[in-house]
């Protein structure tokens, strides 16, 4: 049995546009991502247009039924880049031709956005007609505005944020400048179900948005990269949006939603100013260093029984990618998270440029001790994945060692088993990187796995291997950092030179802050 509340009904016969908001995973991963919800939300509020979502498996609307194929445009949310096999078969499902080359004007139009979109398009340029690059809000109205004008695609050209793959343009992020202008969620979908794989991660949660963008610079991270400036709301208008969407859903939890919620400019104020009004908080992970005995408090006290933190690896690994924390603040924070009672998840990665086989062994080791600092190892949960070299980062002209990623799994396995770790897949990495920090020709091998399994060996066949002076696949969409920048930032994995981050020293001119 599943309910939800807040949805939109339209008569189709007084709209102009029927907008198919397709999420190519589960309804739980769908409805737990705000973009998502926001760009529903948005989107509903023009009286032109009826925007239903169409969650992967289904090809049909949850919203009236309607056959994807039967839309004016579909819009996918490319969040993961292991969705884009789950895009080709939503399309091919609905009877759709799967390549735009092949659609006509009867066709909907298919265009994409999203984290994975903005960073490379390359790998589905083949078969999505327009990408939207940055935030989706920014765009839609005024390309919603355009399509009824007139659908010709070259209309779309000289739009901030659009990528054509058909004229294969010139693309230059397009972004909300200030929270003040961004679209805050006040009266959100609420599911209640009996069914696990509908029970949203965020559950009766008032997911709030205090922050977009990071200027951390961790030199494998997407979002440090993408997303510039860091941009927050304030805690004034937190609070009266919390309050407005508690007053219409009666809601009382709060989950902190943002790249670098740790980074807010007064964590420790807002979580106070919530618990004041009595709401419980939540936050989805937390930076370690801005992670004190109080801020840990003060979100035991409101309700929060478990907490997410990134040590990422050993001391020495994390100055190669730009994250210095140190190991007395990490076991500070971890040991208070344990006198308070939290379950604990970290994070670690394998794979850092130039990590060597001593580097493992002493990563094993740091992994037991933290294991040790509780009494119950139930307690304290690790999560070990590979780095995946990403586009529009300073890694992107990095490798993917599948042979060493695969040798290291082994030893850690080995190392670790009598504690509560989880490992992904050295092949599930290869492939992600393929689809990543491919080009166009990567389209094919997705398409063909539609029908028949691709083997190993001629996933690696589609290995990238740049070098740092190659022109690459994503050069036409212009994120604003300054490729010298990134440069620099790859010279450094070598030499382990931190870049401070900018919000405590000078701007380093990286481009997005112009």
């Amino acid at each position: 049995m599943i309910y939800e509340k807040n949805i939109f009904q339209k008569n189709h016969k007084n709209i102009d546009l029927r907008f198919g908001l397709a999420y190519p995973n589960i309804y739980k991963t769908a409805m737990s991502s705000l973009g998502y919800n926001i760009l529903y939300n948005l989107i509903n509020e023009r009286q032109d247009t009826w925007c239903e979502r169409i969650v992967y498996p289904h090809t049909t609307s949850i919203e009236s039924n309607n056959p994807m194929k039967n839309f004016d445009i579909i819009s996918f949310s490319l969040q993961f880049e292991e969705d884009y096999f789950n895009v080709l078969e939503m399309i091919k499902q609905s009877g759709i031709p799967l390549k735009r080359k092949d659609r006509s004007e009867n066709d909907p139009l298919i265009i994409a956005g999203g984290p994975c979109a903005t960073a490379n398009p390359m790998p589905l340029s083949d078969y999505i007609d327009v990408f939207v690059i940055g935030e989706g809000e920014f765009t839609i109205n005024k390309f919603l505005d355009r399509y009824l004008e007139n659908k010709n695609l070259d209309n779309f050209l000289d739009m901030d944020g659009i990528y054509i793959p058909e004229f294969n343009n010139n693309a230059k992020i397009a972004l909300i400048d200030d929270m003040k202008n961004a679209y805050h969620i006040t009266q959100p979908i609420i599911t209640k179900t009996d069914k696990e794989d509908y029970k949203t991660v965020f559950s009766d949660s008032i997911m709030l948005n205090v922050s977009r963008g990071c200027t951390r610079g961790c030199r494998f991270c997407m979002s440090s990269y993408l997303y510039r400036p860091l941009r927050e709301t304030t805690i004034k208008e937190l609070v009266n949006i919390a309050l407005k969407t508690r007053e219409n859903t009666n809601l009382n939890k709060i989950t902190l939603i943002g790249a670098a919620v740790g980074d807010y400019y007064d964590l420790e104020g807002l979580t106070k100013a919530l618990e004041s009004e009595g709401f419980q908080i939540a936050t989805p992970s937390l930076r370690i260093d801005s992670l004190s005995r109080e801020t840990l408090e003060t979100l035991k006290k409101s309700g929060l029984k478990s907490i997410t933190i990134a040590p990422e690896s050993i001391s020495t690994l994390r100055e190669r990618i730009n994250k210095s924390i140190s190991d007395e603040k990490i076991f500070s924070v971890i040991k208070n998270a344990v006198d308070l009672d939290f379950n604990i998840k970290l994070y670690f990665l394998i794979g850092i440029p130039y990590e060597s086989k001593e580097d493992i062994e002493e990563l094993a080791n740091y992994i037991e001790k933290i294991a040790n600092m509780h009494k119950n190892r139930n307690y304290i949960k690790f999560s070990i994945n590979p780095v995946i070299p990403k586009p529009q980062t300073p890694l992107q002209w990095e490798v993917y060692n599948f042979k060493e990623i695969k040798s290291k799994t082994r030893y850690l396995k080995k190392k670790l088993r009598k504690y509560n770790v989880k490992f992904e897949s050295p092949k599930k990495g290869l492939i992600q990187y393929i689809l990543s920090c491919g080009n166009r020709e990567v389209g094919a091998v997705i398409e063909k796995s539609l029908t028949e399994e691709v083997t190993l060996k001629e996933w690696q066949s589609y290995l990238p291997n740049y070098n740092i002076n190659d022109e690459l696949p994503w050069s036409k969409i212009d994120i604003g950092i300054k490729s010298n920048f990134l440069k620099t930032e790859n010279r450094r994995l070598k030499t382990k030179k931190q870049t401070p981050w900018c919000g405590d020293s000078p701007c380093y001119n990286c481009g997005p802050c112009n």
